[in-house]
């Protein structure tokens, strides 16, 4: 889901963060695993390096914020399986590099944990990309190539539904019973090239196939825990938990509402059963307009029970207590979960709210540090030195190279 509103930023805390968790915002690198810009702007262009009415995230509030590493989510909708996804992709991609190009004094690209780095070192805010829905690479190895050399460096296998590498948590149709043929290989070229694997939205059995699979640490890029939300497969329960933890992966939680609390999960689902009936019952005459009513009219009957600060920190907490702090990242998805985000997390201006939050719970800074950015960073390492000491033995493409046609997804 990706929407837009108008932000709120500290207005929404309970109270303003502290001096020294706004200091520690801005001491150490920033990373945040998933914010949807590109598809954002897509749909609704903006200038982000300097200051929007909408949206969660613009160049003043992110340095408010302290967020040095933004990952840009290259998000493929489902629906583009097999009909434009790598055209997508590309045109999305564009737009990310037109910013740093734009305003190179404020934006820089980052291929590396190093030029992450060495752009906040500069004071700059890195752009890193992430592919969210591994559709663009249309069953063709080449195309991984191309879009790591466009400079993807996560690759979410699949979205809402079962594509041609993997099955989805959202789709009741488990095509693949986990990965597909053309996923296994494409997960080992993954590793080959140097771009992280990311098992968020896909099935517990493709979670686990990932696993086994990859021979470097995988994340979670936007997840939370099930715990909190009792069978809501898009997040990760305990033993999958520990089954990260031991691949040495991080999972970085989401801080949409839905994926923080059972509350507003199920007041989800009713709204999504209420909207499909009434999109039914609207037929042809559904409109933009139409569909805006009615969101303002069911969210006043039923008001939105948004998540709060302390319930986000309670899935950090849970990661904490079950496998270690140096598996916890952030992955907010910032203009990508629309009007749901938790009171006094509501833009990219809000993470000294969190840190606040932490510091009050006991974590020492060098813990924060982590969860801000160090943990993923030293996955990307790690991906990155693994694909070095590959180089040599990378396959090359022939006509033998697994593709999509040889492993037909069956019909949906």
């Amino acid at each position: 889901m990706v929407g837009s509103y108008t932000h709120a930023g500290y207005a929404e805390a309970a109270e303003t963060p502290s001096q020294k968790a706004i200091d520690i915002a801005h001491k150490y690198p920033l990373v945040d695993g998933h914010i949807d810009v590109p598809f954002r702007l897509q749909r609704h262009w903006e200038d982000v390096t300097e200051a929007t009415l909408s949206g969660d995230f613009d160049y003043p509030r992110a340095r408010q914020g302290g967020l040095d590493a933004p990952f840009m989510s290259i998000y493929i909708p489902a629906v583009k399986e097999n009909d434009g996804a790598k055209a997508l992709a590309n045109v999305l991609i564009d737009q990310v590099e037109a910013l740093f190009y734009r305003a190179p004094d404020k934006f820089a690209p980052a291929r590396t944990a190093e030029e992450i780095r060495s752009n906040f070192a500069a004071g700059k805010i890195s752009l890193p990309l992430g592919m969210e829905n591994g559709a663009a690479i249309e069953g063709n190895l080449d195309n991984l190539t191309h879009f790591y050399n466009r400079g993807i460096r996560y690759i979410t296998l699949t979205h809402s539904k079962a594509n041609h590498i993997s099955d989805s948590s959202y789709d009741e149709a488990k095509i693949w019973k986990g990965l597909s043929p053309f996923g296994v290989s494409m997960i080992e070229q993954m590793n080959h090239l140097g771009i992280m694997v990311d098992i968020s939205h896909v099935s517990d059995a493709a979670f686990y196939q990932a696993i086994e699979v990859s021979k470097v640490p995988v994340i979670a890029s936007h997840s939370s825990l099930r715990h909190f939300t009792p069978g809501l497969e898009r997040n990760v329960d305990d033993k999958m938990l520990k089954a990260l933890a031991s691949n040495g992966g991080v999972i970085m939680i989401n801080f949409g509402s839905f994926f923080v609390t059972e509350e507003a999960m199920e007041w989800g689902n009713r709204y999504q059963a209420a909207k499909d009936a009434f999109e039914k019952l609207q037929n042809d005459r559904i409109t933009p307009d139409v569909m805006k009513a009615f969101d303002e009219a069911y969210r006043k009957r039923f008001p939105y029970p948004y998540a709060t600060v302390d319930n986000v920190v309670a899935h950090i907490d849970r990661v904490r207590k079950k496998v270690g702090i140096d598996h916890i990242g952030l992955g907010s998805d910032y203009d990508g979960v629309g009007n749901t985000l938790p009171t006094g997390l509501k833009d990219v201006s809000s993470y000294p709210v969190l840190i606040d939050a932490l510091l009050k719970r006991g974590y020492s800074e060098s813990d924060i540090a982590k969860i801000m950015g160090g943990n993923v960073l030293r996955v990307m390492e790690q991906v990155e030195n693994y694909a070095a000491a590959q180089k040599s033995s990378l396959p090359e493409s022939d006509d033998d190279t697994p593709t999509a046609t040889n492993n037909t997804t069956p019909a949906r």
